[in-house]
């Protein structure tokens, strides 16, 4: 079972590569409080079908370079249709 995380993509700039930003919640164990916090992953779009806004799920692969080692896996909701 491969890594996955979904997220949304935040820069496509770059050639075959995208930057997409995974969200998650955690509680407080003192202030019972949920806490948001996020981490940009560089992923490898083949095909540069990815635009800025679409909801993507990336899975874990080789590393492809120093800080790039997910690849596209699914584009669950296009930026054009929401």
């Amino acid at each position: 079972m491969r890594q996955n995380f979904i997220g949304m993509v935040v820069s496509n700039a770059m050639q075959k590569t995208v930057k997409v930003k995974v969200t998650s919640q955690k509680m407080h164990p003192i202030v019972l409080k949920t806490i948001q916090s996020h981490k940009n992953y560089l992923a490898h779009d083949e095909n540069q079908l990815c635009g800025l806004g679409d909801v993507v799920r990336i899975e874990a692969c080789r590393p492809l370079s120093k800080k790039k080692h997910f690849t596209i896996a699914e584009i669950i909701r296009s930026a054009q249709t929401a």
